[in-house]
């Protein structure tokens, strides 16, 4: 399949312009990500250098504030997590006008979360949202059905881990997930509290809602799957971790993002044709229902670049329909584009694809919005609380008491 075809784009070698582009991409994402930069270079003869970061968000976050900080040019366009926006708005070219041809065709509700006091800073390339990756063959094997409530899923993860092991298996684990102290372990933690009716730690009225007995009790029941069902290395696991554990086939079960599909069923894997995916369990009580964080990359264009035409343009290209459908193919991403998720060659090749709708019903946004400037902040309290529990340092009642305390104090007279 020819792609960038659709994508015109005209620029020669006497003009050209030399660009860099950050991104800390998991799996394949770096190789994909090139794959589109040589179309582009083709097209129109500007040069892209990608400059790779650390896969962990909170290492990216940390080192962009610096750049941006220091009113560095030697970037051009940064990767941006959905939840970025509002931090880094001050430092970002504003897209709205060079983007109004194309904004209608993504979601909403994506845009939206780009957009901060009118200004639209990043264009989205794809959006995410876990789900619950389980082996089909174990469950069968023992007669039992995709979890849909944790206490369900403990249950279902330590039978197979046990019948497992005594048949041979002496390294298989029942669940992995990401429990190292980062921004990956608050979506982890979010899901927790918010699918056992313990809410989202700041509502979107900016009030902290974290301290309560439902959201306790999500964490002491996920402190309760270490060294249980999960390894208690998983609490120094990042999403990489998780793949390499499940994709050797040592886990029974396993939350990640959808770009562990396509690599889960690649040529080299342990667990090729052996697993589905199911939305996140519930937890249990009152408003308990299977919750998501939304996730979800986009670009940005440095108010520092030297070049930022050149750069919206690069932007705008990667965010194209076509590249969208090539990263789609290749990555196993999920587009932005509505019109992407009844595409015919996406539907064949990555039937996960269309599936995912199912997932993103359920997706909950992580409270960048409320608690604006103040997000990383938050997060990062939220996080220690979290891993302090996982860890057996203090209890979750005790923890969450504090972070209150701690959210509080941060709040002062208004987020």
């Amino acid at each position: 399949m020819a792609f960038g075809a659709g994508v015109v784009l005209m620029g020669s070698a006497a003009n050209a312009a030399n660009l860099s582009i950050v991104s800390g991409d998991t799996g394949n994402g770096l190789a994909v990500l090139r794959e589109q930069l040589d179309i582009f270079e083709k097209n129109t003869g500007n040069k892209v250098t990608i400059v790779p970061m650390p896969s962990s968000t909170s290492d990216q976050f940390g080192q962009y504030k610096l750049w941006l900080a220091a009113g560095n040019s030697d970037i051009d366009v940064y990767q941006t997590d959905v939840i970025w926006a509002p931090q880094l708005s001050e430092q970002l070219l504003d897209l709205t006008d060079a983007t109004k041809d194309v904004v209608g065709a993504h979601f909403p509700s994506i845009i939206e979360s780009q957009t901060v006091n009118g200004k639209l800073v990043a264009l989205p390339i794809f959006t995410d949202a876990p789900a619950l990756y389980y082996r089909k063959d174990l469950l069968e094997k023992y007669g039992k059905q995709p979890p849909k409530t944790w206490d369900e899923l403990a249950v279902t993860a330590k039978e197979v881990q046990d019948k497992e092991r005594e048949a041979g298996s002496k390294d298989i684990w029942g669940f992995v997930w990401q429990g190292n102290s980062y921004e990956g372990l608050t979506c982890n933690a979010l899901e927790w509290v918010k699918s056992n009716g313990g809410g989202q730690i700041i509502e979107a009225d900016g009030s902290i809602s974290i301290n309560n007995p439902q959201a306790a009790a999500a964490l002491d029941r996920a402190k309760g799957w270490v060294n249980t069902i999960s390894p208690p290395g998983v609490l120094a696991y990042q999403e990489e971790e998780a793949r390499g554990v499940w994709q050797t086939g040592n886990a029974v079960f396993m939350r990640n993002w959808p770009y562990a599909f396509g690599l889960g069923n690649g040529a080299d894997s342990a667990v090729k044709g052996k697993f589905d995916v199911v939305p996140l369990p519930a937890g249990s009580g009152e408003g308990a229902k299977s919750a998501a964080t939304l996730g979800g990359w986009n670009l940005a264009v440095s108010k520092y670049s030297k070049s930022p035409k050149e750069a919206i343009e690069l932007v705008k290209f990667v965010a194209s329909p076509e590249m969208q459908k090539l990263k789609a193919l290749k990555a196993s991403n999920l587009p932005t584009i509505q019109a992407l998720y009844d595409d015919a060659d996406i539907a064949k090749d990555q039937p996960i694809i269309p599936r995912w709708k199912e997932v993103f019903q359920n997706a909950v946004p992580r409270p960048s919005a409320p608690a604006k400037v103040k997000y990383n902040e938050v997060s990062s309290n939220f996080w220690t609380a979290t891993h302090d529990t996982l860890s057996g340092n203090g209890s979750a009642a005790d923890n969450l008491e504090m972070l209150e305390a701690k959210l509080t104090k941060l709040k002062g007279a208004g987020w």
